[in-house]
């Protein structure tokens, strides 16, 4: 199995964690690579993912002019999730070959419009890789009652599946 397809699969393990509200054991095990080194990018990214699924939330929400991310088609967010984190947290990931195979698993999975949305929040993501990490690495202390924007104003975003 090749990394493209270790990242497809991958992909495929997120939108069904987005659809159904948790892990599949058993979709994993189908899904898992058959050599050491993909099994390992795929659980990898697929836990990392799962651990840090709030903060990957709002990059992406940031990213994409501050929609709710549950406004965002789910196969589009499911590409964002595995896309941005390889960007964020796999160092042998280069940013352009996560772009572009987030930019074809779209062409594959979603609409027309999809690749060309996806495009622009991964470049705001990149962009800003470096502000993004630092964030990561020392979070800011949470916002005083009634600082916190409600997630769900913004509501000029794609609407979900």
């Amino acid at each position: 199995m090749s990394r493209s397809q270790a990242r497809e699969n991958t992909f495929m393990l997120v939108y069904e964690r987005n659809i159904t509200g948790e892990k599949n054991a058993d979709t994993f095990l189908m899904l898992s690579a058959k050599t050491a080194s993909e099994t390992a990018y795929i659980s990898a990214v697929y836990n990392g993912i799962d651990a840090h699924l709030d903060f990957l939330t709002k990059v992406i929400s940031k990213s994409a002019n501050d929609y709710a991310a549950a406004r965002i088609y789910k196969v589009d967010f499911s590409v964002l999730l595995v896309a941005v984190y390889e960007i964020l947290f796999i160092d042998d990931v280069p940013d352009a070959v996560a772009v572009n195979e987030a930019l074809e698993l779209a062409k594959r999975y979603s609409t027309d419009k999809s690749a060309s949305f996806i495009n622009g929040v991964l470049a705001r993501v990149i962009e800003c890789k470096e502000s993004i990490l630092e964030s990561f690495k020392n979070p800011p202390p949470e916002a005083q009652d009634g600082e916190a924007q409600d997630e769900g104003e913004n509501t000029d975003a794609r609407t979900s599946d």
